[in-house]
Parts: structure tokens; sequence; C-alpha cells
């Protein structure tokens, strides 16, 4: 606990220092409310929604339960308020990334845009890759990676049409490569020690490779 020393002008009481808790410093509704996203956020990250409490939340950012109610209604409204927040930025980040017209080009700057919140961000990342427990304003990380997808498709398009592939197949095409990446920067998270510029390398290269060696009419070999 910081103290700092207070002493009254007159009496016998300027003789007596105070002892004023400076941790227990009034914050701003504003201010409050931050707070206690950050700790919700650090705390969904650690534990998944079901594991943590609002006593537990109450009791980390030094307030009282009514305080958190005060807030957000319930644990369901302090966690809607995380999940839009990371998914907003994400999205964000993401879309200011792509900015090639080239398809390869595109899929390195997704790629790097999703890597770099995973680093930056990675409670964040960790709370949308859950299912999420309840309905949020934005989503959930697959409805999120479903509009990434829909921003590659239309340049994807492009690019089929150019090498005489059916156009009709650039969606699906386009939410596999999106797709791969996603799967890939949680694999990146999980094992750690992996260089962020070799793992995307290696990605770009099999997605790229992979499509420029595309049939046309691709069948399969097998039978069910």
């Amino acid at each position: 606990m910081a103290v700092t020393i207070d002493h009254e002008d007159d009496g016998l009481e300027a003789a007596r220092p105070r002892l004023v808790d400076t941790d227990r410093v009034r914050m701003t509704g504003h201010e409050r409310r931050a707070q206690l996203i950050e700790v919700g956020r650090a705390l969904f990250a650690e534990k998944g929604f079901e594991a943590v409490t609002i006593e537990e939340i109450a009791l980390t950012a030094k307030v009282s339960k009514p305080v958190v109610y005060e807030h957000f209604g319930s644990k369901d409204g302090l966690y809607a308020v995380v999940v839009d927040r990371e998914m907003n930025y994400l999205l964000n980040s993401i879309t200011q990334a792509l900015t090639a017209e080239h398809p390869r080009v595109l899929l390195e700057q997704a790629s790097f845009a999703l890597f770099d919140y995973i680093e930056t961000h990675t409670d964040g990342f960790r709370i949308l890759v859950r299912n999420s427990p309840v309905a949020t304003a934005t989503g959930n990380f697959a409805s999120l990676l479903s509009d990434v997808a829909s921003q590659v498709e239309a340049r994807l398009a492009k690019e089929f049409a150019y090498r005489g592939f059916p156009k009709r197949m650039a969606p699906m095409y386009a939410h596999m490569f999106v797709g791969m990446v996603a799967l890939t920067g949680q694999w990146w998270l999980d094992v750690g020690g992996a260089k962020k510029d070799e793992v995307i390398a290696h990605l770009v290269n099999l997605v790229w490779n992979g499509a420029v060696g595309l049939q046309r009419e691709p069948r399969l070999i097998s039978r069910r």
C-alpha cells in the first residue's frame, strides 16, 4: 500500500501523521470502466469465460461487485464488450493492411496483420479463438474471418479470371486461404519460438505455390 503523510495545520493534530491510501484514489467512470475491461480481458484469456466470476473480477480490480454490475450489468456484459473491442481492432488492422492488388502480396499482408495482432494482443486472440458463450455485436471469430475472406475474394476472383479458373470458386478459396492463416497463427502462438517472418514465408509458399499449380477441374483419386 502506498502512503503519504498529511498534517493538520493547528493544534495537537499537527504532531500526528495521517496515512492516506493512494491505491484508493477515486477513478472517473471512464477510467474505472477501462480498468474493468482490462482486468476482465486478462482473466478471460487466462481461465476462459466459465471459470471467471464477478467476485474474482471485482477482487482483482479492488472494487465491490456492485461496481462491476453498474458498468456492465453482468459478467456476460463485460465479456461481450471485451470481445467486441478485440474484434473491431483486429478487423480494422487487417482491413487497413490489405492494400495490394496482387493476390500473393495480399496474402502476405493479411498474414502479417494477423500475426502482428497475435504478438501484441495475445490475451485478446486467446479470447477470440475460444467459442464465445454470449452474443456480441460484432459476432465471433469465425464471422470475422468470413469478413476478411470477403475482402480477399474480389481480388482473388480477378486472378482466377486471368488464369482461366471459374470465378465462382473464388469465395471458397478465399475462405480456405484465410482459415489456413488463422490456424497457422494459433499454432505459432501455442508452440512459441518460431520466427514470425519465417512462419509467414512458409505459409505463403504453401498457399501461393499450391495455388499456382491448381487444376482447373480437380478430381478425387480415391473412392469412398
